[in-house]
């Protein structure tokens, strides 16, 4: 691979005023880097070398007036060619290019332009014209620069489309998520409070099942208890007597049943005449007359209630 500084020795013993003639020197690449240091240099010679690319960092030599690249095998150039905007004269004759970058439409002073012998695509060959002398070579370059502008708008309009078709397709993306975000706050925020619901009717069933089983207790302690056989509750058990009142109504049964039996047999059997049973006969005689009167069991009635 053969460069300027190997081939034609130093750069500046080949600067002639602003002109460096790099023709005919079997270049295979630009020595930009060398070019650079040079920025005296604004007129560059190029033509007639073995150029099939240019690197991207050609586009950093904006001290560049006029270029010449023609005859060499350019098949395209960099992206960023637009950079160079104080390039006036560009000849691109005679190489392999087809289509030029859109950053082209950036070369606002460029006047003359040479595209001819270029295997271009058909519509910029023919907005590029024939170039066969210098006032042609002018309009080339008008023309081509009004082409790339439309060109780079088109392109600007399509990006700006492309765009704006990424940004509803954004919107409705965001909007179906926020939609589905939604979605899912509703169906939780729905379970939340079925949740909560069951949850407070269980405590509502505990708190009703405590508050029976505290009624419970007092019911039972309220009411007596039933049988088994579904009987009434049996009546509380009498008063209990003393038991001085016990032994008294023994005495008194032992002595009623002494009093009766002496007066069955004073009355009934041969001791009537005797003279006890003449004293029991006139007691009995005497009872039955009191009881006549009422006086015995008024007593015995009086007797009863007080006790």
């Amino acid at each position: 691979m053969t460069k300027a500084g190997n081939k034609g020795g130093n750069l500046r013993d080949k600067l002639d005023g602003n002109e460096l003639d790099l023709s005919l020197s079997d270049l295979n690449e630009v020595p930009v880097k060398e070019l650079a240091a040079l920025p005296k240099a604004t007129v560059l010679d190029l033509s007639c070398n073995k150029l099939s690319t240019l690197p991207s960092d050609f586009c950093g030599l904006t001290h560049l007036v006029k270029l010449d690249l023609s005859k060499n095998k350019l098949q395209q150039l960099p992206a960023d060619f637009g950079r160079l905007v104080n390039l006036q004269h560009l000849d691109l004759l005679n190489n392999r290019l087809v289509t030029l970058p859109v950053s082209f439409a950036q070369l606002k002073n460029l006047k003359w332009l040479d595209l001819k012998d270029n295997p271009l695509d058909p519509v910029l060959a023919k907005v590029a014209g024939d170039c066969l002398d210098e006032k042609q070579c002018k309009q080339c370059a008008n023309k081509v620069l009004q082409h790339m502008k439309a060109v780079q708008a088109d392109q600007e309009r399509e990006r700006q489309r492309r765009l704006e078709v990424e940004r509803e397709a954004e919107k409705k993306r965001e909007a179906k998520q926020q939609a589905k975000e939604a979605k899912e706050r509703e169906l939780r925020k729905r379970e939340k409070a079925e949740e909560k619901e069951r949850r407070r009717k269980e405590y509502d069933a505990q708190k009703a099942s405590k508050k029976e089983q505290e009624k419970k207790p007092k019911k039972e302690t309220n009411q007596a208890p039933k049988s088994k056989s579904g009987s009434r509750p049996r009546k509380p058990p009498p008063r209990k007597h003393t038991r001085s009142w016990v032994v008294l109504k023994v005495l008194l049964l032992l002595l009623l049943l002494c009093v009766t039996g002496g007066l069955v047999a004073c009355r009934l059997t041969g001791l009537q005449q005797q003279p006890l049973c003449n004293s029991v006969n006139t007691i009995y005689d005497n009872a039955v007359q009191g009881l006549r009167h009422h006086e015995i069991l008024q007593w015995v009635l009086q007797t009863d209630s007080q006790q």
